[in-house]
C-alpha cells in the first residue's frame, strides 16, 4: 500500500509520493539489505516493479498533460 501520504513532507516535484514509495521499496528490500547492490542494480533486476510501473504511468500522464495543451 502507499505510503507518500502519511506524515511525510510536500515533494513539490511530479509524483513525489510514488517517487518516495518506489525509493523506500528499493533500500528496504533484500536485494540492497543482504546483497549489498545498489538500488539502480535493484530496480534493473525487478525489484519493486509495481511501484516502477505505476512511477512511470505517472510522468507518462504528466507528459500526456502537457501535450494536450
Amino acid at each position: 500500500m502507499p505510503k507518500y501520504y502519511e506524515d511525510k513532507e510536500e515533494d513539490g516535484r511530479a509524483c513525489g509520493g510514488v517517487r518516495e514509495d518506489l525509493r523506500q521499496c528499493l533500500l528496504e528490500s533484500p536485494c540492497v539489505l543482504q546483497e549489498n547492490k545498489s538500488p539502480k542494480q535493484c530496480l534493473m533486476e525487478g525489484h519493486c516493479r509495481s511501484l516502477q510501473m505505476t512511477f512511470f504511468a505517472c510522468k507518462r500522464s504528466m507528459v500526456s498533460l502537457c501535450g494536450a495543451f
